[in-house]
């Protein structure tokens, strides 16, 4: 009798696209597996998002299929880099495995903290304008 063969984390290559359409809320659909060594292209792909201070970053994560604590400190990041640049991280469905992680890990509260208010932008004005 053969055993079955058990399945492995990375073996579904990570698969990312993003949706532009509406340039205050970026998404990312995120497919396959998150892990250590899947996770860079992500990486590189929220930071670029960010740099561009979108009002809300959507991660979509209906095609997930596996998650380690790397794919979880990445989605942390996204928040806490969010936080510093006004961008509020909305997650979009996620599967059930991931609810219960985000619930059990704490993060599912870190991502419902209010977003702080954006800095009002002021006109500059040179001191030679002042009357």
């Amino acid at each position: 009798m053969v055993a079955p063969r058990r399945r492995t984390p990375e073996a579904t290559p990570l698969r990312i696209s993003v949706d532009r359409s509406d340039p205050t809320a970026p998404a990312i659909r995120i497919g396959g597996d998150l892990a250590f060594t899947t996770a860079a292209p992500l990486r590189a792909e929220v930071d670029r998002l960010l740099a561009q201070t979108p009002r809300t970053l959507v991660l979509d994560f209906r095609d997930l299929l596996f998650i380690d604590s790397t794919g979880l400190s990445l989605i942390v990041h996204a928040w806490r880099d969010g936080q510093r640049g006004g961008t509020a991280i909305q997650l979009r469905e996620t599967p059930r495995f991931l609810a219960i992680i985000l619930d059990m890990t704490g993060v599912t509260g870190l991502l419902s903290r209010p977003q702080p208010d954006r800095p009002p932008t002021r006109p500059t004005t040179s001191p030679s304008a002042r009357v």
